[in-house]
């Protein structure tokens, strides 16, 4: 009887298996096109050969975010509740996860992998982004003239939820004219005119603040020798336009030259054009000093190499965990496991993510030349609800 009950529970044990990977179920979503399918660890390409000794504190610090903003799990349009999430989060933390063969069962144990789709197309676009490196000075003098802002004083948030439910839970950036709320000004006008905000720092190259505005950070070598970081604080709320589209329709670049070390190139060398071209681009990033061991994400959290992905947080939760498909700069695959821990003007869809790939030289000459199909699983709580919303 005992060898019956165990041939039974083996035959059982199976057909879940089977039931689970064969499953041709579609969490169908809303008329923007978002949709889950379920799908096996068995479906996610070199899952057993990924190290995931990397993700476990990379995704420790999402934990501990959410542990104090569990509402950013309940905000995209893939809702994850909350309460199941932070249970995980919390057994996490308890268990105190340690190598890549127990994290692989905790995985395993607690998630769920979902194929994420937009109009029932798999395959989205990935890019990647460094922290940026550059030359500054707490003061205006000798080279150091260009202004380096933080947020301004008259820039003005509104949530249109505040005002009525039934809106799109959207923010809105501007500033008051004649009583009335207009657009903020724009980067030329910011060029042109300046901007009522402190300045954080002097930078001694324009092109290189316009880049470090495109990553959303950078480390500042000081003139006295120190360095500090400088992190994201707001943007002018206008829609970003890429430098690389900007001199590629213009005819300043060629086709397979809008590399970013390339555009930096061609901009330092052309003064009066970059400024121009800068200008096309109407989005403006502000920024203040950190004390961080690392660039901060839109997550509130250090990024991590290799580790941390920027998303579309309208459709992809922050904090949550994404198996990720595509290939590098040199067409080397990459199959990973992610963490959601950054947004960024330039990341827009369902299927869309920007690769963090670290600090320096060595990182912009990767990030600059990674532009590549791919798709990722996001992993949902194995026994709690999945919602698509419609906002």
């Amino acid at each position: 009887m005992k060898r019956i009950g165990l041939i039974l529970l083996v035959l059982g044990l199976f057909a879940c298996s089977v039931k689970e990977k064969t499953s041709p179920q579609i969490i169908v979503g809303t008329e923007r096109g978002v949709e889950l399918q379920p799908a096996s660890w068995s479906d996610l390409r070199h899952f057993a050969d990924d190290d995931l000794m990397q993700i476990i504190p990379a995704w420790r610090l999402s934990c501990e975010a959410l542990q104090k903003k569990p509402e950013l799990l309940n905000m995209a349009q893939i809702k994850i509740a909350p309460e199941a999430y932070l249970k995980i989060c919390r057994r996490f933390l308890t268990e105190d996860v340690k190598s890549n063969r127990a994290m692989r069962r905790f995985l395993i144990e607690n998630f769920r992998p979902y194929l994420v789709m937009e109009n029932l197309n798999p395959q989205g676009k990935f890019t990647s982004y460094y922290e940026a490196e550059i030359r500054a000075s707490k003061h205006k003098h000798g080279k150091y003239q260009h202004p380096i802002y933080g947020k301004p004083n008259d820039l003005l948030e509104i949530n249109l939820r505040d005002f009525d439910e039934s809106l799109p839970r959207q923010r809105l950036l501007g500033r008051l004219k004649n009583n009335q709320v207009v657009p903020y000004y724009t980067r030329a006008e910011i060029s042109r005119n300046g901007v009522d905000a402190p300045v954080v720092l002097w930078g001694d190259d324009a092109v290189d603040i316009y880049l470090m505005q495109i990553q959303g950070s950078a480390v500042a070598v000081l003139d006295d020798g120190t360095a500090v970081r400088i992190r994201y604080a707001d943007n002018n709320g206008h829609k970003f336009v890429g430098i690389g589209s900007i001199l590629l329709k213009k005819g300043l670049l060629k086709p397979g030259q809008a590399s970013m070390d390339k555009i930096r190139d061609w901009l330092k060398e052309n003064p009066q054009k970059a400024k121009e071209s800068m200008d096309e681009n109407p989005r403006f990033i502000f920024h203040r000093l950190s004390d961080a061991a690392g660039p901060i994400g839109a997550l509130g959290v250090p990024l991590t190499a290799g580790r941390s992905l920027a998303v579309d947080n309208r459709y992809i939760p922050l904090g949550s965990l994404l198996w990720l498909e595509t290939t590098g700069p040199d067409k080397e695959p990459i199959e990973k496991l992610m963490a959601a821990q950054d947004i960024g003007g330039a990341i827009k869809g369902a299927v869309r993510g920007d690769y963090f790939w670290g600090h320096g030289e060595e990182a912009l000459l990767s990030a600059g030349k990674m532009n590549a199909a791919g798709r990722y699983y996001i992993l949902l709580p194995r026994h709690a609800e999945v919602k698509i919303s419609d906002r």
